[in-house]
């Protein structure tokens, strides 16, 4: 999100950072233990879930397909680990860590787990708990994945927390004596971090709760957490106190609040929070002797309260003069987003959302909406399209094949994902591993998927006049008996309508006689007693059509992305639909040729007169048709219109931009979108190519990358 950032996350931070700080000097020691215990052991352990959570949050996110992003991660982290470890080795000389009797195992201990100074543990269980979180999202899906970091989650609360209850049983007691010879503490990377990382990446793609249902959670929760905090201390049951069993339900809803607060990004915080939390046990080690060289001991040191705001506050003063300085004087390096340094697809999510919510108002009560994000969502991002509709509530897919259906599972994608094409029952275990939902095509091929002896969710497709895939209408035995296979589990029975798009009186009597012979089949079914699934019958234009058509599900796709497949198409219906897509490009070279000179291959423009030109470096291998050429096509730069002069390459075009002020290498120029009051609508293109807009933006993507904008 570019134009709204994450503020409530921001401003936590800081709070964690003081948190840390707190754990470290027991604030309340001298007012009241048990006051020092809440606030220290129970309060302040939301601090570094919250941060692992927010690394999760702006890392995992689902995006497992990518791995570019983890190793940025963790060589930062690495960084940043390597600079404490170098910050603090003058304390470690100072307290003897060198001079300890089996030191290499010790050091490449503290090194991988517990780091080499008490706080410094964070860092490589940061690194660790990344790994292992993106590492489960992709090989088991978001459940699983879940499932699994919980299991790890409470195998580490048994040596914290519940300890106690651990070592009454020899056997248990000796695996964790074992295990802390590797680690002193379960609070680490492996049972620690990983249920953190991906409850954080799982809440940035789920549809946000209510706030006042996060704040009721959380003070539930928190309730609860320190009435078991309590009782544990009571018993004596800690060994550590940094794993609760209420800690993750605490920080899913305390999490969830924080995403409610958005405004502008406060990044210079998130830097001061980071130096908060690496300096202030060199603060509390150097304030010691500053204390008794001032004479202050009693009031500096011994005094708890005192103690904890000195210490905050020095710490508060280092970072914020040390992070300003370096803003100030760190080397200038030329930057450069690289999603955005040739050309590059903008999808908009507002409009995303603002069409899910027109096509659902169209919709009969109690159908759902099915979006069909096949071939890259229409060369929108298949990925991309699919995580911010599943935020929206969405959760039926449609597929083309079952390497997109896994594609989304992989990437933690919600609820029924329906391949829309043939399978090969070979395929069956795939199928049954991603929980996708099979379109059976006919006999042979229902058949074919039973004979494989593993249960394997189906739609059955029914032709009514398409005459593609599916069952004859009239093949009602057929019909029946497919319903009937025992390894089927049906889900879903629909048809295609072929013509729903024209109004013309042929073709709108034509879609009726495919919806009666749709229906009459299932009326034979309901007869030989086969229960009827989901039905679906409407794609986009049957929505926008025939509204009136009460069925369980409408499959949308092109319009679902604010378009439709010919300009001129009218429609009973006509919402608001607003275009997702836009694509972009920029100015990297201007030239002035004069006339009677040509330009491109084949000579195809000849300039009447001294024209300057810009060069985009876009073509037709990143789906602009080469059919624009010649004045065919243009662009918008800085609001006004470029003609595409010769011909489209296959990595660049040139567009006239002698009468538009201003233009210099570096300025957007706009293919496919609106500016400056003109556009440029991808139907509007088509129609030019002698094509439809489905095939022209399918065509996107190969090397296009996606930008993800909110307005």
């Amino acid at each position: 999100m570019r134009t709204k950032e994450y503020t409530g996350i921001d401003l936590f931070r800081l709070a964690a950072a003081f948190f840390m700080v707190a754990i470290h000097t027991s604030p309340l020691a001298d007012v009241s233990e048990t006051g020092d215990f809440i606030l220290t052991r129970v309060l302040a352990r939301v601090g570094v879930p919250f941060f692992f959570m927010t690394s999760g949050f702006f890392l995992i996110s689902r995006d497992v397909c990518h791995t570019k992003r983890l190793w940025d991660f963790e060589k930062k982290t690495a960084v940043i680990y390597g600079a404490a470890i170098l910050l603090y080795l003058p304390v470690n000389v100072y307290q003897g860590y060198f001079q300890t009797e089996h030191f290499l195992p010790k050091l490449l201990k503290a090194l991988a787990f517990d780091g080499t100074l008490y706080h410094l543990w964070y860092l490589p269980a940061a690194m660790l708990g990344a790994l292992l979180a993106w590492g489960l999202m992709g090989k088991l899906g978001e459940r699983r994945a879940l499932a699994a970091a919980a299991v790890l989650y409470l195998v580490g609360l048994f040596g914290d927390s519940y300890y106690g209850l651990a070592e009454r049983f020899s056997g248990v007691r000796c695996f964790y004596t074992q295990l802390f010879l590797v680690s002193d503490y379960t609070r680490n990377g492996i049972f620690f971090a990983p249920l953190f990382f991906l409850l954080g990446g799982i809440l940035a793609q789920k549809e946000r709760k209510k706030l006042s249902v996060c704040v009721a959670g959380f003070c539930v929760s928190f309730s609860l957490m320190l009435a078991e905090a309590l009782l544990l201390r009571h018993f004596s049951l800690q060994r550590h106190d940094s794993m609760y069993l209420l800690l993750p339900f605490c920080m899913y809803f305390l999490f969830g609040a924080l995403l409610h607060i958005r405004g502008r990004r406060l990044a210079f915080l998130r830097d001061v929070s980071l130096v908060i939390y690496l300096i202030h046990p060199l603060v509390i080690v150097m304030l010691r002797p500053a204390a008794r060289l001032l004479g202050l001991w009693e009031l500096l040191v011994e005094n708890s309260v005192v103690h904890f705001l000195v210490v905050a506050a020095l710490s508060a003063v280092f970072a914020v003069g040390g992070t300003a300085l370096w803003r100030k004087y760190r080397p200038k390096r030329e930057t450069c987003d690289r999603d955005r340094d040739r050309a590059y697809l903008e999808i908009n999510v507002d409009n995303l959302a603002h069409n899910v919510r027109e096509l659902r108002g169209l919709m009969q009560p109690g159908c759902e909406l099915m979006a069909v994000v096949k071939a890259e969502a229409y060369g929108h991002g298949m990925y991309e399209t699919a995580v911010h509709l599943n935020r929206l509530g969405v959760r039926a897919f449609a597929v083309a094949t079952v390497d997109e259906g896994i594609r989304l599972r992989r990437c933690g994608i919600l609820g029924e994902i329906l391949v829309l094409g043939c399978t090969s029952p070979g395929r069956v275990r795939e199928l049954v591993k991603y929980d996708l939902t099979q379109t059976v095509v006919d006999l042979g091929h229902a058949l074919r998927l039973n004979a494989q002896r593993r249960t394997v969710k189906v739609h059955i497709k029914v032709d009514t006049g398409m005459h593609r895939l599916g069952f004859a209408a009239d093949e009602t035995e057929v019909l029946a008996k497919v319903c009937k296979l025992k390894y089927l589990k049906l889900c879903g029975i629909y048809t295609h309508l072929c013509v729903s798009d024209s109004l013309a009186a042929e073709d709108a009597a034509y879609t009726r006689g495919q919806i009666d012979r749709f229906y009459q089949a299932l009326d034979v079914l309901k007869k030989e007693g086969i229960t009827i699934p989901a039905v679906h019958i409407q794609s986009s234009y049957g929505l926008l059509n025939y509204p009136e058509l009460k069925c369980d599900y409408v499959r949308a796709g092109i319009a679902l992305y604010g378009i439709l497949s010919n300009a001129e198409e009218r429609t009973i219906q006509t919402p608001d639909l607003r275009p997702v897509l836009s694509l972009k490009s920029r100015v990297v070279l201007l030239r002035r040729v004069k006339s009677g000179e040509s330009v491109g291959y084949g000579r195809a423009f000849v300039a009447e007169r001294e024209t300057q030109l810009a060069l985009l470096p876009v073509g037709y291998a990143d789906g602009y048709p080469r059919e624009l050429s010649c004045g065919k096509g243009g662009v918008l730069i800085n609001g006004c219109y470029a003609p595409v002069v010769g011909r489209v390459c296959m990595d660049q075009l040139t567009v006239d931009v002698t009468d538009i002020p201003n233009v210099r290498a570096g300025s957007e120029a706009l293919l496919i979108g609106a500016a400056g009051g003109e556009k440029i609508f991808a139907p509007q293109l088509a129609g030019a190519c002698g094509t439809i807009t489905n095939e022209l933006l399918s065509r996107m993507g190969a090397r296009l990358k996606n930008v993800t904008v909110s307005q």
